[in-house]
């Protein structure tokens, strides 16, 4: 497990947003290991012990691994809280199963598979740009294709408007009609609403972008809103894709990857 900064902890357990903690810190009323913090770039494990205001944080965590796929609807931020009161995918999981956090991110225009769960270091594999599984969304962009997407996608694609090259993605064309095209992105990393770059760069602005699947979790038939428990046996084989993954991976700058998965 690797050491995250505090508020993004804090936040991962649901106990409060990040812009809470930096205020929580400036205050002088979280303390770590016994320790009060107030370092803004401090970093600590999910283990470790934290408290604010004298409150043992992660004493209630539930103690059972809990792992839930949800379809996340349009609308919906995916956060813990929103300083601008929208609604957040925190209200589609009953209370029931505790602190729960989502795994990543979706733009809040943009539907499908969201992964939630408590376990740290579980989220960290997923996310994190050296460990982090494929993702696969079904994107329609506005306008007819004009013949070579595909080819610029795999290759990797350069976005003019945020000054990087895209790894190259797996790309394959569903549907190409008169005004629309519909088409199926993979995709290994998680900068911050890439696939909507992508697509505006080859001139075909994003009308509908849904995930279907991470790693080898498929969103399947879950309909809109709703959520299911994911099986023990796919998270196990996802962990081994993760680490596999990670065998294999150059080390990627963090600092490009702050909003994870947000498409």
């Amino acid at each position: 497990m690797e050491k995250e900064r505090i508020q993004k902890i804090l936040s991962e357990l649901g106990f409060c947003s990040r812009r809470k903690a930096e205020a929580l810190l400036s205050d002088g009323r979280i303390m770590v290991n016994g320790k009060k913090i107030t370092e803004p770039g401090f970093k600590c494990l999910l283990t470790d012990e934290i408290k604010v205001d004298g409150q043992l944080v992660t004493d209630e965590v539930s103690e059972k691994p809990v792992y839930l796929m949800l379809n996340k609807p349009l609308d919906y931020v995916s956060t813990v809280s929103d300083p601008e009161g929208r609604p957040t995918v925190m209200e589609l999981v009953p209370p029931s199963y505790g602190r729960v956090f989502p795994v990543g991110r979706l733009d809040h225009n943009s539907t499908g598979l969201l992964i939630m769960t408590n376990d740290g270091e579980f989220a960290n594999l997923v996310t994190h740009p050296s460990s982090a599984p494929e993702k696969e969304y079904l994107v329609r962009g506005k306008y007819p294709l004009d013949g070579d997407e595909v080819e610029r996608l795999e290759k990797g694609l350069y976005i003019i408007r945020e000054g990087y090259t895209a790894q190259p993605a797996k790309a394959k064309v569903l549907e190409d009609n008169q005004d629309d095209c519909f088409l199926s992105i993979t995709i290994r990393e998680g900068k911050k609403r890439e696939i909507r770059q992508m697509m505006a760069t080859l001139g075909h602005p994003v009308i509908s972008l849904v995930r279907v699947r991470i790693g080898n979790i498929y969103l399947g038939r879950l309909a809109e809103g709703k959520f299911k428990e994911i099986p023990l046996t796919e998270i196990t084989e996802m962990k081994k894709q993760c680490i596999e993954e990670k065998k294999h991976n150059t080390f990627v700058k963090p600092s490009l990857y702050e909003d994870k998965d947000q498409e």
